[in-house]
């Protein structure tokens, strides 16, 4: 089954939704069927001409993915209804529905224009991840596992791939297999900062926020204008006893974002009465070069072990310091919101990079 190839299904900037990335993954522009040849566009819309009754104009899978870009999730669901109608033996319609649904808040529908996508096509590798990104945030690990458990059988050395194995096996409980295939990923691609987030918030949910120092550092250097990775940071630093180091994570994060409610709140928490700031003030950067030399290691190894590296820069316990259940501020793997795990830049990611 040959693959389309000229324009692009989608790519998303961490606040807008364009198209660019790769061309050969990628549909042509007018209707296109996965067979030898192209279909006939058949579905339409209709608008009035003056003199001439109906005038009727061919809904091709271009004009579809204009409304997608746009932000229009709800049409866009609407034409894509029309065009899988009329073009049944093309994945990327169904595939593209499935993202409409999904950003228009129906996960239900996404999961079977998906199912059918994958139908036409079983190697789909798109539909294959996206699906279990949308059964992730159901609720499904299981059976999100199983699609990405497929994918990564068809590309194995995807890094998109092993970040969203970590995220299904975290949340079946598999707490070392989460964190091996962040490792993986990481080793892949050691700028992946939302592998090394949602690393840092494994340690952190683990009871472990000293071993969480290091990724989240290292994520921040490399995107520091992110309010999550600013606000996690924040408060591994405070339960490693580092509230003043916590509060300027928290005030950048505002910075960024002055609705980040959970910044807001952590920040009013390490400003309070009755906290007494660390003796010595906390590198960051030492953090940031220990994981990179993590990284290395863990290249070299065929399966990287979980002992931790972290520098002892803070005689506090991490248990001591601050309890983890008198925290509210981490935005978690758990967490509902979809800026929890992975931004929507990276929830419906196309590109190997999250922007």
């Amino acid at each position: 089954m040959s693959r389309p190839n000229a324009i692009t299904v989608f790519a998303l900037s961490l606040t807008t939704l364009a198209a660019g990335c790769g061309g050969a993954d990628r549909p042509n522009t007018t209707s296109e069927s996965v067979g030898a040849t192209a279909p006939t566009v058949s579905a339409s819309t209709s608008t009035e001409s003056a003199g001439t009754g109906s005038a009727v104009t061919p809904l091709t899978y271009e004009s579809a993915e204009g409304v997608f870009n746009e932000g229009r999730y709800s049409e866009a669901t609407r034409l894509f209804t029309a065009y899988t109608e009329s073009n049944p033996e093309n994945p990327w319609g169904y595939y593209m529905l499935g993202l409409s649904a999904w950003k228009s808040g129906e996960p239900g529908r996404a999961t079977e224009a998906f199912e059918h996508a994958l139908q036409l096509d079983p190697s789909h590798r798109k539909s294959l991840f996206n699906s279990s990104r949308v059964l992730l945030e159901m609720g499904q690990p299981k059976e999100a596992l199983e699609r990405i458990e497929k994918a990564l059988a068809l590309e194995p050395m995807s890094n998109e791939g092993l970040r969203l194995l970590g995220r299904a096996k975290y949340q079946l409980g598999n707490v070392d297999g989460a964190i091996e295939a962040y490792h993986r990923a990481l080793s892949l691609d050691e700028h992946d900062v939302w592998a090394m987030n949602n690393l840092g918030l494994i340690y952190i949910e683990q009871g472990r926020s000293a071993d969480a120092l290091p990724a989240l550092a290292r994520a921040v250097e490399l995107r520091s204008n992110s309010p999550v990775f600013l606000n996690n940071l924040g408060t591994a630093l405070e339960r490693t006893g580092y509230p003043v180091a916590a509060a300027k994570e928290y005030e950048a994060a505002l910075a960024v974002d002055s609705s980040y409610a959970k910044a807001s709140v952590s920040l009013a928490r390490v400003t309070g009465a009755g906290q007494q700031p660390e003796s010595e003030p906390v590198d960051l950067g030492v953090f940031s070069t220990r994981f990179q030399a993590d990284i290395e290691a863990w290249r070299g190894s065929a399966a990287p072990s979980d002992s931790s590296t972290t520098p002892d820069l803070t005689t506090t316990p991490d248990s001591s310091a601050v309890p983890d259940s008198s925290i509210g501020g981490i935005v978690g793997l758990s967490d509902s919101s979809v800026a929890s795990v992975e931004a929507v830049s990276d929830t419906l990611e196309d590109c190997a990079g999250e922007d």
